[in-house]
Order: structure tokens, then sequence, then C-alpha cells
């Protein structure tokens, strides 16, 4: 086998094993949560657009929450704002993890998914901007739609396709996702604030700095913790800043290694690995596909409607930032890092792989809903556009990604089925011979 040379990294690299033990364990949990959000997405679909839509309608707009708080709000805003919380103190949970004991601490292993995360974060923008030029002054709004990877989806996909692929594409998949989460969490926070209310904002401090105190001297009381942070959220909320934002500072406040008096690093996992642990089923599980199905509901008006839909330039900007600037901003980014650095591919994988796995990365739901929903307004037409055009574009990504992805798991399987019959029949395989 080719050895690295000296003073290089490897692109796509295997990573640790305790790495590639945990991130096993998240495939898991995640394909069964692209599952339910599939399911979710494609039951509001079909409750939208059958005689009973009117129902549907009124589910969404039901309202429940003390108004005194400013919390009289319906099912779909508490399934945007307060469900998708969770999501997203998870995705802060994992964040802090990779970037603290995971294998992102290393500047070379950081380097290139942070790369392919930002690529694919500016094309699709560029893409989708220079698509919607035309389209007035509001259309512009929508510009970080199609920026977004649903992780749950694109690891469901690539674990029915992909079982011979190589640990190290599912890896990068992971941690592009992760990356691309934390970009998703900084534009919301900064393009999409109207009105920013100073009090409530510096009142959200209080407690979460109570919060951060407790879980610092690993306090697990949830009647402790749950009450601090739900008043952190309602805070954030009041303050105009997208409460979802409370989730990822509520994490990023969580110990991910034991401190000294817990008898450090060596005595166990920190408490971030303990919540996210608990919480993950919670999110994959309930949070998100609750969310899918309270958001992907659009009455397409049958065939014509769709065309309608989908001849709009704010659509056509989505579906082409997803299907085209997605994978062309991933592809572009890892490229330029292998052209101008040390790094290189790992042996056994090419450029097809990657490839594959950079379309695969445009399917996008979760966030890219949520973001449409902020920039022009929850039930608006163009809303209603942007969910025609993010479940199109997904579909496209998905069903070109898996075109790609399936040759390359019959080519590696083929090299695992040749491996395996050299075993049986030495013992040895022949590349140790």
């Amino acid at each position: 086998m080719t050895k690295t040379p000296p003073g290089t990294s490897r692109l796509l690299g295997l990573g640790s094993w305790p790495e590639a033990r945990r991130i096993a364990g998240i495939l898991r949990e995640e394909t069964v949560g692209g599952a339910l959000l599939l399911a979710g997405a494609v039951a509001a679909m079909i409750w939208a657009n059958s005689p009973w839509s009117g129902a549907y309608e009124a589910l969404r707009a039901f309202r429940i929450g003390p108004a005194a708080l400013h919390l009289d709000l319906s099912l779909a805003t508490w399934a945007a704002d307060g469900l998708l919380a969770i999501f997203f103190f998870v995705a802060g949970l994992e964040l802090k993890r990779e970037f603290v004991a995971g294998d992102l601490r290393q500047v070379r292993r950081a380097a290139v998914p942070v790369a392919a995360a930002l690529g694919g974060v500016i094309v699709p923008a560029v893409l989708y901007l220079l698509l919607t030029l035309g389209a007035g002054s509001g259309a512009a709004r929508g510009w970080a739609i199609p920026t977004a990877t649903d992780i749950a989806f694109a690891l469901a996909v690539l674990a029915v396709i992909g079982r011979y692929l190589p640990t190290a594409l599912r890896t990068f998949l992971l941690t592009l996702a992760v990356v691309d989460d934390l970009v998703a969490i900084i534009i919301i926070a900064l393009f999409y604030t109207e009105h920013l209310s100073v009090l409530p904002l510096l009142g959200a401090l209080l407690p979460l700095a109570v919060f951060a105190m407790l879980v610092r001297r690993r306090v697990r009381a949830w009647w402790l913790l749950l009450p601090l942070a739900a008043a952190t959220w309602a805070l954030m909320h009041a303050s105009g800043v997208h409460a979802t934002v409370a989730g990822v500072l509520l994490a990023f406040t969580v110990p991910v290694l034991r401190g000294g008096r817990a008898g450090g690093p060596e005595a166990g996992p920190g408490l971030a690995e303990h919540f996210e642990h608990r919480l993950r089923p919670i999110s994959a599980g309930v949070a998100v596909p609750v969310f899918a199905f309270m958001s992907a509901g659009v009455s397409l008006g049958g065939l014509s409607g769709l065309a309608g839909a989908l001849s709009d330039p704010v659509a056509v900007g989505v579906v082409v930032g997803l299907v085209a600037g997605k994978p062309i901003g991933i592809m572009l980014a890892t490229w330029l890092v292998a052209r101008f650095t040390h790094a290189h591919l790992d042996e056994g994988l090419a450029w097809v792989d990657v490839a594959g796995l950079a379309v695969l990365a445009g399917i996008g739901f979760t966030v890219s809903l949520l973001i449409g929903e902020l920039a022009f307004g929850a039930g608006s037409e163009l809303d209603a556009h942007v969910k025609v055009a993010v479940l199109t574009g997904s579909l496209i990504a998905a069903l070109a990604a898996t075109v790609i992805l399936r040759l390359r798991n019959r080519v590696y399987r083929r090299i695992h089925e040749a491996e395996t019959a050299d075993r049986d029949h030495d013992g040895i395989p022949d590349v140790y011979q």
C-alpha cells in the first residue's frame, strides 16, 4: 500500500478509533431519525393536498401558551422555535465535542471539512442571488435557504445505499454537516434578527449563567436545569433573536471533558456526551419529525400549481443552489485544499467518491425550511414556493447521489468480497503477503 509522505495529511482520513466508534453510534440514531423525518414530511404533504387540508391548516394555526409571557404561539411556531431549540442544543453539543475533544481539534483534520462546508455555503448563496436578481428586492432575503445540509436525511440515504463505502466518507459527511450547522446558526443570528430588544437579551444571560455554573459542577437534575433552559429560551424569544440560538448557547456551556475534581478526562466522558446521549433520540425521533410535519405541508394545486411554484425565481434559485451549488462549492473547496496544501486524498478513495458525497450534501430540509419561514414569513406565497423547491431540490440531490454512490458501493463491495475470498483461501489477504 502507498505510504503517506512525511509532513502531509490525508483528506477524508479515517480518524481515531474512538472517534469512528462514536460516529458509528450517531449514524445508527440519525438513520432512524431520517426515516421519521421523511415520514413526517410525506404525511404533511398528503394531508395538505387532501380534501381535509383545512384541518391541517387549522392544526398548524392552533394557538397555545401563556399570553402574559408573549408565548401565545401557534403549534407551527412552537415546532419551529421550541422543538428545533432541542435540535440545535444537540447540534451545539456535537459542535463543541468535535472542536474540544474530537478530530476537529487538530488543525489539519479540521481544515478540509471546514473549507468544504464554507464552500458549500458560499457557492449556493451566490447562485441563488444571481438567479433572483430580477425577482424584486424581497427575493434576496432567501439567499441562505440552499446553504444548509440536512444531516438526518443525508445519513439515512447513505446508510441505505452505501453499506460498503469507506468509513472515511461517512465521517467526512458528518463532520461537514457539523460545521454546516455552526454556519447556519451564525447566519440565523446575524441575518434573520429583525427587531432586537436589549433588555430581554441581557436578561437571558442570567439563567444562562446559572445553567453554566450548575453543569460545570456536573449537576444533572432536570428539575433544576430544565427551568433555567426554558427561561433562557423564553427571554431569547422575547428579544427578537431566533429562539433556537438559545439551544446552541446552552450547549456551549456544557463541559466536554471532566474537570480535575471529577477525576479528569481519564475518568470518563464529560457531561456533554451524557446530555447528547439522552437528548439525541428526542431530537431525531420527536423534535425534527414534528417540525417536518408542521412545516412541510403545502398545497400544490395539482401539476399546474407545482409547475407554477417551481417557475418562481426564488424556487429556481433554491433548487439550483441545492443541486448544483452545494456539490460545486464542496468539491471546489476540497480541491483547493488539496492543491495548495500538503493534504491529499486518503488511500483507497477517489475524487468520484467525494463528488458523490458532495451531491448528497445537497439534501436540505430542516434548516432550509426554517430559514425560508424566517426570510419570507410562515404561510406566505413565497414560503410555499420555498417548501416545494426544498423538497424538489432535495429529492433530485438524493437521486443523483444514489446513482453515483451505488456505483461506487459496487466497486468497494467487489474489493471486500475479494479480500474475504483471500482470507477464506489462506487466512491472509493478498495485500499483506
